[in-house]
This record gives structure tokens, sequence and C-alpha cells, in this order.
């Protein structure tokens, strides 16, 4: 997949391609530090649990998206949100989905917040603060609805999915390409979900290997892109019906957005929490554009990319100090 991309976007330019097939290969013979280990487990549900990071206050539960690995908030020892964090007068608990076989086929997104996530939450001795990134992040409105909590953050959570536009054909086209296959495995491998990441921003994805080419392997800089480049590539695949609903229910129906989508029997109405909100909306995301994001409570436009929002150079100062002090800054929950 990635090579078809690369034949596209450089059949003009053999040069770019040749330095983007190096940057590749680089990247592919880099290596890699031993991961860290899991922080851990305080709660279990299913396959999901809810890992401890330590910390004062009141609890704070961290839901990630099903794409993609939710070590993004905890990424390595330098660069962690959650640990930060844990430092800073927050308890940081991050949930945990675990990997689905087969077997899982049948649990889409609503069956992850209603039999895994709720029931995380209903192990805690008190109402959380909720902190969702991305789908994660729509998954903790949810959550919000259906169940006590004390607060309520969104991090480039998608919302309004008739917000992304155009974006919205090459999606669909996707998903009626990979259905049938998917359907048959019971999976959505993340390769599927990779490509539509892809589709979205051609350029950078070539761009990005041809900039590796050139740096040195053993800086600091390239130690980095390697360590984001293996998340990204990286997680768990999507049962099938959660791929099924993210992308016929979601993404094209809008359930979310048009106020049709139901927890545990109830319409999730996201305008009438009546709980501390706080939303992150990246002006510049691609992944998560700015029309599609949910924008709850105190809203904080920023001028960053999806991922560099939670772990770029820039991430401290502009969301994780904000983040830390209006969640140190909640009244203690009851």
């Amino acid at each position: 997949m990635f090579l078809a991309l690369l034949r596209s976007e450089t059949a003009a330019s053999p040069e770019r391609r040749a330095a983007a097939l190096a940057g590749l290969r680089a990247y592919q013979d880099a290596p890699r530090p031993a991961p860290q280990p899991p922080m851990p487990a305080i709660a279990r549900a299913g396959r999901a649990t809810l890992r401890d990071y330590g910390g004062d206050g009141a609890p704070v539960v961290f839901v990630p998206s099903l794409i993609n690995p939710p070590v993004v908030l905890d990424l390595d020892a330098e660069n962690s949100l959650l640990r930060w964090l844990s430092r800073r007068g927050v308890r940081p608990l991050l949930v945990d989905w675990g990997t689905p076989t087969p077997d899982d086929r049948a649990q889409d997104v609503t069956t992850h917040v209603e039999q895994l996530l709720l029931p995380l939450l209903a192990a805690l001795d008190r109402p959380p603060i909720l902190v969702g990134y991305c789908l994660g992040g729509t998954m903790a409105i949810a959550a919000a609805v259906a169940a006590k909590a004390a607060g309520l953050v969104t991090i480039a959570a998608p919302w309004r999915f008739a917000g992304y536009g155009d974006a919205l054909d090459p999606i669909s086209a996707l998903w009626d390409e990979a259905h049938a296959t998917c359907e048959q495995l019971g999976l959505v491998p993340m390769e599927v979900l990779q490509s539509g990441f892809w589709q979205l921003d051609p350029k950078r994805t070539v761009a990005k290997f041809e900039r590796f080419a050139r740096l040195e392997l053993a800086s600091a800089e390239a130690r980095a892109f390697v360590t984001l480049e293996d998340w990204a590539n990286g997680g768990a695949p999507l049962p099938f019906a959660a791929g099924r609903e993210l992308f016929d229910d979601f993404f094209v129906a809008d359930l979310p957005g048009n106020g049709r989508w139901r927890i545990a029997g109830a319409p999730v109405d996201a305008e009438a929490l009546g709980i501390p909100a706080l939303s992150f909306v990246s002006t510049t995301d691609r992944i998560v554009p700015a029309a599609s994001a949910a924008r709850l409570g105190d809203v904080r436009e920023l001028a960053m990319g999806h991922v560099g929002m939670i772990v770029g150079g820039r991430a401290r100062a502009a969301l994780w100090q904000p983040l830390a002090d209006w969640l140190t800054a909640l009244p203690a929950p009851r």
C-alpha cells in the first residue's frame, strides 16, 4: 500500500522516490530500545484493563482511541504526558483496550463503551474525570453521559463527522473495498486503517521518509521519529463490528453529530452533560479536522497536528500544562 502511494506521489521525480525508499530502509533497520513495562492494572473488564500511573489527587481516566496503541500518551521516559501529570497533582489512569480476536467480532464501538469502559469506571471509588483522545474522546463523551463523571476533557475528538467534508469520499471507498475481507476475518487489520490515514495526507507521508533519510540514525531526532512511527504503524486490529460502526454509522451516517448515537438505550446528548468540560481542538489537524471536532465547555484551539499536540516539541507548553492547570483547579469529586 505504501509503495503504491509512493509511486503515485513521486511519478514525476525519481530522485524523491529514491530518497523516500532510502528513508524507509533506514527506518526499518534502525535499532529499537526495549519497550517500557506496562503499569499495574487496578481494574479489568473483559480484555480491557485500567492502568495506574500513580500520583495524587482525583482519578483522571485517559481514554485512548481504539486505533493505534494507547502508548502515545506514554511514548517514552522523556515524552510521556501521563508520567508528567503524575508528578503534578494528578492521578492518571490509562484504559488499555487489549487485543481483540475474531471471537470479539460483534463488539462495536458502542459495546466497547457499555461493556468495557463503563465497568472499568464503576470499579473506582469515586467519579473520575475523563480525558479522551481522538476516538477515545468520542467514547469518553458517551461514557460521561451514561455514568457519573466529575469532568470531561476531549482532545482532537471527532463528533460531527459530517465535518470531514470531501475526505469522506476516500474513507467510504476504502471501507467498500475492505468490507468483505474484514467481515470474513472478523477483524479490521491495522493496515486497512493506516492506508486511510495515508490517503488523508499522502504528500506528508512520503516527505517524512525523505527527511528521515537525511538524519543521523544516532541523533535524538531520528530516535524520536522511529519511536513515533512504530506507534503509528502498530496497534491491534478492530473487531469487525467496531469498524462497521465507525465507517457506516459515524463517518457516513454521523450518528453522534446528529444526536442519534445511543448508549445504554439513551441518546448521547453531548450538549446536556452538566459537568465541567474542556476541549482541545487542532486547527491544522488532518485526521480530525477542526470542523468535525467536539467543542464542549472551555474550547482551546491549537495550531498543531493531531499527534504533535500530544508528543510534539510544543506539546508541553501548549497542551500538557493547560491540561494540568484545568485538572488541578477542578473541585474534588464526591
